[in-house]
């Protein structure tokens, strides 16, 4: 049995208008893994499931194969989140952030802490409002990392970020996957984000998981989408707008 630092079955949740149906994917060591799809596909309610801040009505949740709901408390030792555009504690100085957060993790590293406070040049002295939304993703990568998480997941982390930033960033999620025994699972819109970074590819439409797979894998199973005018493999945007927009043609079909 292949080894899993997360492996999500069969989740279902519904709300008026919207369900999350058969939800299912898994993300193996030291890989990233995108997760995509338009706004209000289901991204954030799926991680949010994965998290057990909200509560699906079926499926099962392994984290390092455990079964999470049972193992929630020991798993999140070894986890890191970070959801873009956050504002906790909005009036509190990093400094004060960091010494509550600190006292949740028995496996807290302050020299890796100090380490990543001086590469992302934060200034602890700020109050977290005072941030940019790139410095702010970063402070919470700084918290993450600092407790030997071996699983990132990440909501939407370079959304509203300026070209460079998100550079940098997918640069730092590259790194981190290749120095530690880390893996990152990453929603995002911005699919050419994850053209530069990722391993895997999950791509949810409509509640529901079209495609999960190697990103090699994952184009190859697009390439009926191609017309006789493309000039090598699709790309993960261009799958989506033609996937969605196919759906759009069926909707008005009907």
């Amino acid at each position: 049995m292949m080894e899993t630092m997360l492996c999500v079955q069969g989740l279902y949740k519904h709300y008026p208008g919207f369900a999350l149906e058969d939800v299912s994917f898994s993300l193996a060591p030291k890989r990233i893994m995108g997760l995509i799809g338009k706004n209000g596909a289901g991204k954030s309610t799926t991680l949010k499931c994965i998290l057990n801040m909200v509560s699906p009505e079926s499926g099962s949740v392994e984290i390092f194969q455990k079964d999470f709901i049972q193992h929630e408390k020991e798993c999140k030792q070894r986890i890191g989140v970070v959801f873009g555009g956050i504002d906790f504690y909005p009036l509190k100085k990093l400094s004060v952030i960091t010494a509550v957060t600190k006292k949740f993790y028995t496996d807290w590293d302050q020299e890796q802490y100090q380490k990543y406070i001086k590469r992302f040049t934060l200034d602890e002295s700020k109050k977290f409002k005072e941030l940019s939304n790139g410095m702010k993703v970063k402070y919470l990568l700084a918290l993450a990392l600092s407790h030997h998480a071996e699983l990132l997941i990440l909501d939407e982390p370079t959304s509203g970020l300026d070209p460079v930033s998100r550079e940098e960033l997918l640069h730092i999620f590259r790194q981190i996957v290749k120095n530690n025994n880390c893996s990152i699972l990453f929603s995002t819109h911005i699919t050419s984000d994850l053209d530069k970074c990722a391993d895997d590819i999950t791509y949810i439409q409509s509640g529901r998981v079209l495609k999960s797979a190697d990103k090699d894998t994952f184009l190859r199973s697009f390439e009926h989408l191609k017309t006789p005018e493309d000039i090598g493999p699709l790309t993960l945007e261009e799958i989506m707008l033609r996937t969605e927009r196919s759906e759009w043609d069926d909707d008005a079909a009907v």
